[in-house]
């Protein structure tokens, strides 16, 4: 099993910044690759970016490309997302997720966290 805790959600303005956090605990962090999904009210959660288990391969979706940044510290056991350039169509709970592979498929990932909010004002 592997617990997932997100952090960092909040109110920013359009334009603003907001870094995320996940805290993993139980098995080995680094066996893992994580993503980052979002799920806005009345719509089906979504890719946001996932990173390898190594930090050496990261991809994102088009929607948050150029914006948005994954990076991980094994040592840590933490995974993060720097978010820039902030749109009111951000505003969402983020999920943090683990699995085998850096995948875009959220039925890829086999342990998620709760979610952090993340509202974007206009």
């Amino acid at each position: 099993q592997v617990q997932l805790v997100e952090s960092g959600g909040g109110l920013v303005q359009a334009g603003g910044s907001l870094r995320l956090s996940c805290a993993a605990s139980g098995r080995t962090f680094s066996n893992y690759a994580m993503g980052w999904f979002r799920q806005a009210p009345g719509k089906e959660r979504e890719f946001v970016a996932t990173i390898s288990w190594s930090g050496d391969s990261a991809y994102y979706a088009d929607s948050v490309k150029g914006r948005f940044a994954i990076s991980r510290d094994n040592a840590k056991n933490t995974v993060y997302l720097q978010m820039n350039s902030l749109k009111p169509e951000d505003t969402a709970v983020y999920h943090c997720a683990a699995g085998p592979r850096a995948e875009s498929h959220r039925y890829e990932y086999d342990y998620w966290g709760p979610g952090t909010q993340v509202t974007v004002s206009s």
